[in-house]
């Protein structure tokens, strides 16, 4: 029997976390230890949603059968809106769907261009065979810039992830290759063709200024988003004060997202994220009918 909605929403804390990184990305841990870092902390509804990958979601969701948590199915897509890249949660998809499986192998192959052209950046910086050092990280996982990140700190460039994505990896800076990835109605469109629900992913991470937020949050909406994050890992107070306003506004409902990536985020824990505020409709909610239904 599913645990009762408002119960999820209770605590000062949230037992729902519905964006995790596991090694099928840029994730420190394997999608089954995943799962059982997130019974561990409390976690009662967790989504995977590695980055272009739905390779880890099968193990997650048999470690979390055998515990006892619910395991949403989910992935996060890259999107350019207006020349910005913006991340998209899918949430509850099917991993099968041909649309999705289709529009994977083009974003894998995006992605395989742009890690070999921040290799060759990352070289220029004295460091050796900075592809191979990604993929081997990687580990059959997708290779993102979190890999990058990690090369420049194994080869002493860097002292942590923070610094090497601000100094050599952020649009901009000396090892960043801008990529074209595919528009919002094409990636919610993917979202839908699996069943999911689409969630705008860390909305206060993005530099824009409140006309171009209000024309990204209006396009979303009428092209089928269903959410937002409005507690992530990293959110304050103000910031969720805000982002619960925009859902309000919108007509979106709200997510509770760690986007947790690994046990080196020591600001940033599974199960750590603050829950929903009162009077937001809940995707969690949205899922967990669902999943009774």
């Amino acid at each position: 029997m599913a645990e009762n909605p408002r119960e999820l929403r209770s605590a000062a804390r949230s037992a729902v976390d519905l964006h995790t990184h596991s090694t099928a990305s840029d994730g420190e841990l394997d999608p089954a230890a995943l799962v059982a870092q997130a019974a561990l902390a409390g976690v009662r509804m967790l989504a995977l949603t590695d980055h272009d990958s739905v390779a880890g979601v099968d193990t997650a969701q048999q470690a979390a059968h055998a515990l006892g948590l619910r395991l949403i199915p989910g992935i996060e897509l890259s999107v350019t809106w207006e020349r910005r890249t913006l991340h998209v949660v899918g949430l509850g998809i099917d991993p099968t769907a041909a649309a999705l499986v289709e529009g994977l192998k083009l974003l894998q192959a995006q992605r395989q261009i742009r890690a070999r052209a921040i290799a060759a950046k990352v070289e220029r910086l004295g460091v050796a065979d900075a592809y191979g050092r990604a993929e081997a990280l990687a580990a059959g996982g997708q290779i993102t810039r979190s890999h990058f990140a990690r090369v420049l700190i194994d080869a002493g460039i860097c002292r942590d992830a923070k610094r090497a994505f601000r100094r050599y990896l952020a649009a901009g800076k000396p090892a960043y290759v801008a990529t074209e990835w595919p528009d919002l109605d094409r990636t919610l469109g993917w979202i839908k063709a699996a069943g999911g629900l689409a969630v705008l992913a860390h909305p206060r991470r993005y530099t824009i200024g409140t006309a171009a937020r209000g024309r990204l949050l209006s396009q979303f909406r009428a092209l089928g988003g269903d959410g937002i994050e409005v507690c992530c890992g990293t959110s304050d107070a103000a910031e969720i004060q805000t982002s619960a306003r925009e859902a309000r506004e919108y007509g979106l409902a709200g997510s509770v997202a760690s986007d947790f990536h690994g046990r080196w985020q020591s600001w940033n824990r599974l199960g750590g994220v603050a829950a929903l505020p009162e009077g937001i409709a809940s995707i969690a909610e949205r899922l967990d009918a669902r999943l009774d239904a």
